[in-house]
């Protein structure tokens, strides 16, 4: 018996650390900003386990019993936590951050309950020394075990809403193992094995139709007609589709609409390139739909173009999906192009060849990990990797929605002795747009793009270099590594465009 109580010790740490997990992940997918969404759903659970330790002393007897109970109700709320976190955050956005922390907190409460229940199962059995260091040591490997898989395999693999489940089965059946362990002690003992085996069979029926449980929670999030989901280490991953529109969303971000990705992708390109006729070596930093890809390989003097892509399930769907490899004009399977999976930051570090052209496509600092994209550190790395006389372009939110955060990048720029040259397009699904030209000399913007385009003519060119009153530069200070301040202006202004 004490061996089989130490190992439930294992499995009931696993569970524990992984529900946290997966609401911590959740929350960041959901609300953005990870480092504020990790911290404070850790601290919260911490918290609750505390107040679920000082709980357990009023548990007086019937120890095994209530261990086992506990068990069901860590197994049946975590397990359908994820599900539960979906559709609050569906139907009661607005109240969404207090009903996390409410069912973190109930969990962890729950959780701070086991361990203490479980040494007093033991107290008879080992010395309080042998007691206190072997269930410690189980409770932290297990914590181990599940830190590791949960980014490893468990979260792209099973996805949020399975992995949850599947620790809830774990739960249940530490619980049922239970009743069999004390079935001596128990006098209600087939009415526990009644409750545990009913628990089983909906967490059961809940692994089996998770995709659809998932979807159909999922599916209240946006307008159209979800084809595609993902969760990866990265990101979530969303593809909807409205007849010829298909829309990718990472992260509850829209990244493109198939209707107006265009707009985005020529202004993203064609400035710097058609300035830039010796161009023969380009880099594309993130963009793992290929859509900048294919507005490159129009030139026929680039030789080559690599893309480097932190999130390979990126490159994948574009490489395989039909209606997406239409989208990017199949670019992933021109001989020109080479996709390198790789974080940009550390790959930009151990670079030694030099770009004619490089085109940064990050998503929006809306986090710290992608905030170490835009600071003045990476621009130096950028700028070391620019040939003599090349150009890059780098994405750079909106100069109307997120003003200050636009200027903030331009600063960053400059700071590290590049010249920076700031332009817009109106892109219809994200209003104005901004992006910024860094070179080491002066640009001048071309007379014409050389090659085919959709939206930008001669006559469009010259306009987007013009900035309104309300555009206009406003003061900002430098985003670095050790201050990130562009998150937070990013999250501010965002912020106050929602509302």
């Amino acid at each position: 018996m004490r061996y089989a109580l130490l190992f439930s010790v294992f499995v009931v740490a696993s569970c524990g650390l992984a529900y946290e997990l997966v609401a911590a992940a959740l929350s960041s997918y959901l609300v953005g900003d990870s480092v504020t969404q990790f911290s404070t759903v850790i601290g919260v659970y911490l918290f609750a386990m505390g107040v679920g330790s000082w709980l357990s002393r009023h548990i007086e007897d019937q120890i095994a019993a209530r261990f086992i109970r506990i068990e069901l109700l860590v197994g049946l709320i975590g397990g359908f936590s994820a599900l539960l976190l979906f559709w609050m955050y569906t139907w009661m956005a607005g109240s969404f951050l207090p009903l996390l922390y409410g069912l973190v907190f109930l969990i962890g409460t729950l959780v701070g309950l086991e361990i203490p229940l479980v040494m007093r199962l033991l107290e008879k059995q080992v010395s309080f020394r042998d007691l206190v260091s072997e269930v410690l040591s189980f409770d932290y490997l297990g914590a181990l075990a599940v830190s590791i898989l949960f980014p490893l395999w468990l979260a792209p693999q099973l996805g949020m809403v399975r992995t949850a489940i599947l620790f809830g089965l774990f739960n249940t059946a530490v619980a049922l193992w239970s009743v069999h362990l004390f079935r001596d002690q128990l006098a209600q003992r087939w009415v526990l094995q009644t409750q545990a085996i009913a628990v089983l069979l909906a967490l059961c029926t809940g692994f089996v139709t998770a995709d659809q449980l998932g979807s159909l929670a999922e599916s209240t999030l946006y307008q159209d007609r979800i084809v595609f989901t993902k969760s990866t280490p990265y990101q979530r991953m969303v593809l909807t589709r409205w007849k010829d529109d298909y829309r990718l969303f990472l992260n509850s971000n829209l990244q493109f609409s198939s209707h107006d990705e265009y707009r985005y992708h020529e202004a993203l390109v064609h400035p710097g390139l058609a300035a830039t006729p010796w161009a023969r070596r380009v880099l594309v930093l993130g963009g793992g739909d290929g859509l900048a890809v294919r507005e490159i390989l129009k030139y026929p003097q680039v030789e080559s173009v690599t893309l480097v892509e932190l999130d390979p399930a990126m490159p994948q769907l574009f490489r395989e999906h039909p209606a997406l490899r239409r989208l990017n004009g199949d670019a992933f399977h021109s001989p020109r192009v080479k996709v390198i999976e790789a974080d940009a930051f550390r790959w930009l570090e151990n670079q030694r060849d030099a770009f004619d052209f490089i085109v940064v496509d990050f998503p929006d600092p809306t986090n710290y990990a992608v905030g170490k994209l835009y600071t003045n550190t990476f621009y130096r790395l950028l700028e070391h990797t620019l040939s003599a006389r090349g150009r890059a372009v780098v994405q750079s939110t909106s100069p109307l929605y997120a003003r200050r955060a636009y200027w903030t990048v331009v600063n960053t720029i400059e700071s590290v002795g590049l010249k920076a040259t700031p332009y817009h397009a109106m892109v219809p699904s994200f209003g104005e747009w901004g992006y910024i030209l860094v070179s080491r000399d002066d640009y001048q913007p071309p007379p014409r793009v050389p090659v085919p385009t959709r939206f930008l003519t001669p006559a469009v060119l010259p306009t987007l270099f013009h900035f309104p009153a309300d555009m206009s530069r406003v003061p900002g200070e430098v985003n670095r590594l050790n201050n990130q301040i562009l998150v937070r202006i990013f999250e501010q202004e965002w912020r106050g465009v929602i509302r």
